[in-house]
């Protein structure tokens, strides 16, 4: 079995030298939007110091002739880095720039030296047409346009999801930011190649890297360092005491990573630099070799900030108070983690026996050990209102930057802030790192006020915010939750949306007013387009009737625009409400403001805006006249003899022969071909000169 392995940049990696091929026996697609988003964030903060270099990992792969590989592992990093290639040529508008871009993903092929045309990834047989038709071939606006009737798998979702976060990132980027970006990701993103031509040999190596040849992981580097300075006798005692203190945090090296490196912030003020090792052994572990204070840091700073940092992971186990639990618990339902070092800080030093082996803060069920009998005052708890409002100001700072999309450097940057005046003795109305600035208050309410489409979590995650503070406690979660639209995507010709004009149903349909929170999957009103079977549809489940907002739907026959902006401008003023930024130093409420003044107001905390992933409708290119009202468009295929006509209608729809009329090209696609068609955007064409209707809608994204 020959093995092969080599760090290459990603610019050497997607080339003809290697066609990648997702085995039939692989799992699928499964990164999730804050994975993608999280590569992104990172990346971009990376290619800020552009002569170091990023590494993403290895890619154990198997040859199958020539330049073919078979990917044993590595999938998810492959499918996700195509996706963030193809959101920046869809972004750019220089030629050479989309050239480039797209030819790391899609091989342009060669004639004279005999290479094809084809994708350099090759998903599993089920997405592989779908990857290669929406994302590598460079047709984002018509996946834009899909819904999730249109999908046929869960990797396609993911696909189609990850892809509008990508896309809704990168948007945000000057263009100079974008191309700094991509060429940081071609030349200093690094990969270690690992092949085989043997099967059972690449999964051996895999077993080996992941299972049994782990390396060392940066606590057992730690370890060593720090026992070396030990007497001899204290060694045993003390390597024993750091593996009792380190085991039930688990094995997962990325959490070790982060707890260290977030502890490194809590000791020493600074953000991370990209250097754990270095800079923990030099920073933190050196001086008390020197000092010859290794047991102290273990026993006052290693054993409480670990056991803070599993309190944080698994709040509802501990004996710890209800509203610290529920603060915590509230934290953690945040897409970042840079809250975690001032939480930790606020825990350890609360409390004074943190850490100590013989009393843990975790409830001992059904035991009878002395454990049992340890509360927050046996744990030497002091002054429990500072820390309640310092855990309310820490998540009332993580909520408005979370709105802001506030970049993970600044994040960090303010827990660092945090953690130095914290450590000064300062009021926590006083610490930098927890405040909130005008600018920032206004910049989330602009955002609170604003279409929320492809931030599906962000609005669950609302949703939930407004509900409790409706409910005035924290509400009991089913084990899935789904925020979900009140009115559909296609309302058609349903009574019941009769009253609604098509910009009403534009302007609201990805705003919070018309979501609700509801027990179970997210395709549960797939199909249902009247709003009374919609209503109660979302009210079957008792655990749906626990929210507040949604229990509101019955108290509602119709769904009309004035019922929608009503539930918008309440759900506003709770979650305004529950972060304490609904007024101004003035008292001025500011959920009754113009929005308009509010950006205005907000400054360059908004910062850039655009139309992101939003789903283009007709009523919009009519609008913007790029399709003319009377105007024809053709769908033909020649080989099955069909062939469906649609006129464009002054309010923005697609009347098809027989008189019907739809809002969106899908929807009239899918009703010409009996329900056998998705991807309205590819089919139709204009019959005045054969322009395909995803042509149009993108110079409508990028022009409006």
């Amino acid at each position: 079995m020959a093995i092969n392995a080599k760090e290459l940049p990603l610019g050497k990696v997607f080339t003809p030298d290697f066609r990648f091929e997702i085995p039939s026996f692989q799992r699928a697609y499964i990164w999730k939007a804050s994975n993608v988003l999280q590569l992104v964030s990172d990346l971009h903060e990376a290619c800020k110091t552009p002569d170091t270099p990023y590494f993403l990992g290895s890619l154990i792969l198997v040859r199958a002739g020539g330049t073919k590989f078979e990917v044993i592992d590595g999938q998810q990093r492959l499918v996700s880095l195509s996706i963030v290639i193809a959101a920046l040529r869809d972004l750019e508008k220089d030629p050479e720039w989309m050239r480039l871009l797209d030819a790391l993903i899609v091989e342009p092929g060669d004639k004279l030296r005999g290479i094809r045309n084809e994708p350099r990834l090759t998903l599993r047989e089920r997405d592989a047409a779908f990857f290669r038709e929406y994302v590598q071939e460079g047709n984002l606006e018509a996946l834009f346009d899909l819904t999730d009737e249109d999908l046929s798998s869960t990797a396609q979702r993911n696909i189609m999801v990850n892809t509008k976060a990508a896309y809704d990132a990168l948007e945000r980027f000057s263009d100079d930011e974008r191309h700094t970006f991509a060429s940081y990701l071609v030349n200093g993103v690094t990969l270690v190649i690992v092949t085989t031509d043997d099967l059972d040999g690449a999964h051996r190596i895999f077993d080996v890297m992941n299972m049994r040849g782990l390396p060392l992981t940066p606590s057992d580097v730690f370890k060593a360092r720090a026992t070396s300075g030990l007497k001899p006798a204290e060694i045993d005692a003390y390597a024993t005491r750091w593996d009792d203190v380190m085991d039930p945090l688990g094995d997962d090296p990325r959490e070790t990573e982060e707890f260290f490196s977030f502890l490194h912030m809590a000791i020493t003020h600074k953000p991370a630099t990209g250097k754990l090792i270095e800079d923990f052994l030099a920073d933190v572990v050196q001086p008390h070799v020197a000092n010859g204070t290794v047991p102290s840091f273990v026993d006052r700073v290693l054993a409480p900030y670990a056991t803070a940092w599993r309190i944080i992971g698994h709040p509802n186990d501990t004996v710890l108070s209800a509203a610290v639990r529920d603060r915590l618990e509230a934290l953690g339902d945040y897409p970042g983690h840079e809250w975690k070092p001032v939480a930790m800080w606020a825990l350890v030093n609360s409390f004074r026996k943190l850490g100590q082996p013989e009393l843990s803060p975790f409830a001992q069920r059904g035991s009878h050990s002395r454990r049992e009998a340890v509360t927050e005052s046996s744990l030497g708890l002091h002054d429990r209102q500072r820390l309640e409002e310092l855990l309310a100001a820490l998540e009332r700072v993580t909520g408005v930057d979370t709105l802001n999309r506030t970049p993970s450097i600044d994040r960090r940057g303010h827990a660092a802030a945090a953690i130095r005046d914290l450590d000064k003795g300062y009021p926590v109305r006083l610490v930098r790192g927890l405040a909130v600035t005008p600018d920032d208050r206004a910049g989330a309410l602009v955002r609170l006020h604003g279409e929320m489409q492809g931030d599906e979590e962000l609005v669950r995650l609302l949703l939930i915010r407004a509900n409790e503070q409706r409910a005035e406690s924290r509400i009991a979660r089913p084990r899935r939750l789904s925020a979900l639209p009140i009115m559909p995507l296609d309302a058609n010709d349903d009574a019941s949306w009769s009253a609604w004009s098509q910009e009403d149903h534009d302007y609201w349909m990805y705003r919070l007013g018309n979501m609700a929170l509801v027990q179970g999957s997210a395709d549960q009103l797939d199909g249902i387009e009247a709003y009374d079977r919609r209503r109660d549809r979302m009210l079957l489940r008792a655990d749906s009737r626990r929210y507040p907002l949604t229990r509101q739907l019955t108290d509602f026959a119709e769904c009309t625009p004035a019922m929608i902006r009503h539930r918008q401008e309440e759900t506003i003023r709770l979650i305004a409400d529950y972060w304490e930024i609904r007024y101004d130093e003035s008292h001025a409420d500011l959920t009754r403001q113009d929005v308009e003044q509010l950006a205005k107001d907000a400054g360059a905390t908004v910062g850039k805006t655009g139309r992101g992933s939003q789903r283009v409708t007709i009523a919009q290119v009519v609008k913007a006249g790029l399709l003319i009202p009377g105007e024809t468009l053709v769908w033909e295929r020649p080989r099955k003899g069909e062939r469906w006509m649609v006129t464009v209608t002054d309010h923005g729809k697609f009347r098809l022969e027989d008189g019907s009329e739809y809002s969106s090209p899908t929807a009239a696609a899918r009703a010409a071909a009996g329900g056998r068609a998705s991807g309205g955007l590819d089919v139709w064409k204009r019959t005045s000169d054969g322009r395909k209707l995803s042509d149009i809608w993108k110079e409508y994204r990028q022009n409006h």
